[in-house]
């Protein structure tokens, strides 16, 4: 059984930086063998696209939202993905999970992705 681990919330002030990490534990799993991408949700809310990292070529995408305050990125030798979070804002406030899509192509849809860690939560203060 794979299961994603996320780590690296907390509770930031408005401006600052988080940097989440998404490892897996389990079986064998590759994360050069899916699409990885990075959701968040706050209460009642559905959960939404954050970010994308495509698995053969290093593609990157994006939610508008996040645009030019999220980096996603793999390091292939710790077999992690990460997104880097900058100019954090209030907004910002959700759980976020990682989740992994065997998928041809990336999508933003989260049931195309399989697996999925259990969240971070990060909190932003004004």
């Amino acid at each position: 059984q794979v299961q994603l681990v996320e780590s690296g919330g907390g509770l930031v002030q408005a401006g600052g930086s988080l940097r989440l990490s998404c490892a897996a534990s389990g079986r064998s799993f590759s994360f050069s063998s899916y699409h990885i991408g990075w959701f968040r949700q706050t209460p009642g809310k559905e959960r939404e696209f954050v970010a994308a990292f495509r698995r053969s070529t290093g593609d990157t995408y994006y939610a508008d939202s996040v645009k030019g305050r999220f980096t996603i990125s793999r390091d292939n030798a710790k077999d992690t993905v990460y997104v880097q979070i900058n100019s954090l804002k209030p907004e910002d406030t959700a759980v976020y999970y990682c989740a992994a899509s065997p998928k041809s192509l990336v999508t933003r849809n989260p049931n195309d992705y399989v697996y999925w860690g259990r969240g971070t939560q990060v909190t932003v203060s004004s």
